[in-house]
């Protein structure tokens, strides 16, 4: 193995960390009790702090159901930090003192009359200059209740030219079809512009994910070599060890195409076909996604059925503990036909990918935890050395690993030691960290900076996502209303690479070939 390590540039370690302190603000949290808050916002925050990423003037206002003041919701925070810090208590204490509670009443317009008193308080008290971030840590189902309440109670208005900025953070997922994501994209629309709406995608925020930019964009020797001239096939795989855990009743309503095809998986496409924007800017990189999504192939009713693969996995065993199956688990009907494993096929037709198929695949309970972009290149047009060898010589490939490692992975041919010509496939490595060990941001510490900076460049727009929805509904309604839905659903243990009849898909995504044979 050749590894490459990056040179030290010897900057120091916060700088390419935090770019300028952002603005002084208040960040109101909904649903600041609940799971998502407690167990991503709170700790993102605080590493925030530490890292002095947050502004000078800065406050968090929890909003929730509970009967709680301040010390109730800093009790609750410093509960949650503590299962994944240990605790400077002089920091703790400075951290602290930036958390405020507000009980509310989601439906309640009074309750957002009072909410804005106490926003318009602590703006006095601290100087913020009413800029605000509404971050909507809630169930879907009361998105649009609460951006139309702090519509009507004026809270979504900005000063002149936009000095007291408002902005509002919306969690996946942004509907469950292209009906009801439009209906929520017009009611954040009623009340705020496309401008103050960031709508979370968290792997965007992965570092790995926004080095496929770097990379490709950066470097010349790479770029000539991405397109349908010299790739064979590109493939996307995101599997999971873990099963549903508690989140059956949104995973029974939403199954894997929801959860990871219409978002996270269709963003790593496109940033793996998209074409280079003119200008490293959030608009125009968007743009080019956005021309990505409108080129997908429509997935009509017809011939489709090749292309795509529906699993759930059974029993099985992981890591030597046995565990239930989908219809086991715990808030799952008992003959769900919902599905946790896909794999499909997709194709991007424009010029640069005409004829290279996409493979994607994404499910629970696999063998393990792996996220990773595979570009597989052509073999040489001639082998000179095939009469030699008397067979191919192997063909390059790339290979963007995302989690749990954060590699650049190069395979290609060399000339094994010795008087014979023997080849042998061998790998170049760039670990993302390797010569990296200052402080670094996770994905939610990334997003929610760029919140505070304003920077949309991480965050779904409108048009995207509904493009998304109108090619991910014809595949939704063929797997959802066919009268043969049981035929189209496999089954596959736990702790294997999904159903057998996704083998041949799943041969292209993972060249090591796990189940010992061809296809």
């Amino acid at each position: 193995m050749v590894q490459g390590l990056a040179p030290d540039l010897g900057l120091p370690s916060k700088a390419c960390l935090v770019e300028g302190t952002p603005d002084p603000s208040l960040l109101v949290i909904f649903g600041a009790s609940g799971d998502l808050s407690t167990r991503k916002l709170i700790p993102a925050l605080y590493s925030l702090h530490l890292q002095g990423g947050l502004p000078q003037r800065f406050a968090i206002l929890g909003c929730s159901r509970k009967p709680w003041g301040p010390e109730q919701f800093q009790e609750a925070a410093g509960k949650a930090l503590r299962s994944n810090y240990r605790l400077d208590e002089s920091t703790w204490q400075g951290f602290s003192r930036l958390l405020h509670h507000q009980r509310i009443s989601y439906e309640d317009f009074n309750s957002y009359k009072k909410l804005a008193e106490k926003i318009a308080e602590l703006d006095r008290l601290l100087g913020i200059g009413g800029n605000r971030i509404f971050h909507l840590a809630v169930p879907p189902s009361l998105y649009e209740t609460i951006a139309q309440m702090l519509g009507q109670a004026g809270l979504g208005n900005e000063g002149p030219s936009r000095r007291g900025w408002c902005r509002i953070v919306v969690e996946k997922p942004f509907g469950r079809d292209l009906a009801s994501a439009q209906s929520l994209n017009s009611t954040l629309l009623g009340w705020f512009g496309e401008h103050q709406i960031f709508r979370i995608d968290h792997y965007l925020a992965k570092e790995t994910v926004q080095n496929i930019l770097v990379l490709r964009f950066a470097n010349e020797i790479l770029e000539p070599l991405w397109s349908r001239a010299h790739v064979q096939h590109v493939g996307i795989l995101a599997a999971e060890d873990m099963g549903v855990e508690r989140r059956a009743g949104y995973y029974e309503q939403a199954g894997v195409l929801r959860d990871m095809f219409q978002n996270h998986m269709l963003q790593l496409l496109s940033l793996v076909a998209m074409e280079p924007p003119a200008l490293f800017a959030s608009d125009r990189v968007r743009d080019e996604k956005v021309k990505v999504f409108r080129s997908l192939r429509y997935w009509g009713e017809e011939g489709h059925e090749n292309d795509l693969i529906l699993g759930q996995y059974t029993g099985g065993t992981m890591q030597g503990n046995p565990v239930p199956g989908y219809r086991e688990e715990e808030g799952v009907h008992p003959q769900s036909l919902t599905p946790t494993f896909a794999a499909m096929r997709l194709f991007v037709d424009n010029w640069r990918w005409q004829g290279v198929p996409f493979y994607l695949a994404s499910g629970k309970r696999m063998a393990r935890k792996l996220t990773e972009i595979s570009i597989q290149f052509r073999e040489v047009p001639h082998s000179m050395f095939q009469g030699l060898l008397g067979q191919p010589v192997l063909a390059n490939r790339l290979v963007l690993k995302i989690h749990p490692e954060e590699k650049l992975v190069l395979t290609f041919q060399s000339k094994n030691p010795g008087a014979q010509l023997c080849l042998r496939p061998v790998t170049m490595e760039f670990d993302y960290y390797s010569n990296y060990t200052g402080p670094r941001l996770d994905a939610y510490e990334k997003l929610l900076l760029d919140c505070l900076r304003g920077d949309q460049m991480l965050f779904w727009r409108q048009d995207a996502i509904e493009v998304a929805w109108g090619l991910m509904g014809p595949i939704l309604d063929a797997c959802e209303s066919c009268s043969d839905r049981r035929r189209r659903l496999f089954f596959y243990p736990a702790g294997t690479w999904g159903p057998k009849e996704a083998w041949p898909l799943m041969a292209k995504l993972l060249p090591e070939n796990p189940w010992g044979r061809s296809f």
